[in-house]
């Protein structure tokens, strides 16, 4: 999925610039030409970072900035202004940007920049994600919360059954082996169904129908003739 970039500046040329050169390095970009469309943008479109103009109409940057934190929008901020005066950039980190960047500048440094700031916000907020959900397992376009019994699928909750997560989490805490179906029937349920391997297939169906976009491709788990099962994320997962 790519990060969506809300730029916001009054002058068409900077905006046409920033677009193209963001678009190029695989950025979803919307854009506003002053503070009030910007503002309500940055509410409704959800933007995973904003570049915003210090000179605006009718809302300027500093603006704009402080009364997207007083609404609790904490989506970050690269404030780019053609003043190059240190009061503005401290005035405008206190009101909660990001980053500062001073007119003219070159697009590979505003997009170094975009990228510096959302390593650093998403690794934030993956960690404050972590302390509320416990450690997590990271799998291609899976992530699992051991301690929650959850699994998400590109961010979004899957409706597992407790056997289900069990058995998915098991594979995962195995990843690369060849697990029998014996050896799942032990692990997983404890052979609380000694010799119905059956079992086992049903869940890896009812599993794969929910994690794989492909279930006659599987991407995670595989099955190995004659043998059993293996997960495993096939590049590009």
């Amino acid at each position: 999925m790519k990060n969506k970039v809300l730029v916001v500046d009054d002058e068409q040329s900077i905006v046409t610039l920033l677009q193209y050169n963001l678009e190029q390095a695989g950025f979803e970009v919307i854009t506003a030409m002053d503070g009030e469309a910007g503002k309500r943008l940055a509410t409704i479109e959800a933007p995973d970072i904003i570049v915003l103009d210090l000179m605006l109409p009718k809302l300027d940057g500093m603006e704009v900035c402080k009364l997207l934190r007083q609404d609790k929008v904490m989506t970050p901020i690269l404030m780019l202004t053609a003043k190059d005066d240190e009061f503005d950039r401290i005035i405008g980190l206190e009101l909660g940007a990001d980053d500062y960047m001073v007119k003219p500048f070159s697009p590979r440094e505003v997009i170094a920049r975009v990228k510096a700031i959302l390593r650093r916000t998403q690794a934030q907020a993956e960690d404050a994600l972590e302390q509320i959900n416990g450690p997590k397992i990271k799998m291609g376009k899976l992530t699992i919360y051991s301690e929650k019994y959850e699994a998400y699928l590109k961010g979004n909750l899957l409706e597992l059954t407790l056997k289900e997560f069990e058995l998915l989490h098991f594979m995962v805490q195995n990843k690369g082996r060849v697990l029998t179906r014996d050896h799942l029937l032990s692990s997983v349920w404890n052979y609380e169904f000694a010799g119905d391997t059956r079992i086992v297939d049903v869940h890896i169906a009812h599993l794969r129908e929910k994690i794989e976009e492909d279930t006659k491709r599987p991407a995670y788990i595989k099955t190995v003739r004659g043998l059993g099962y293996k997960f495993e994320v096939q590049q590009g997962y």
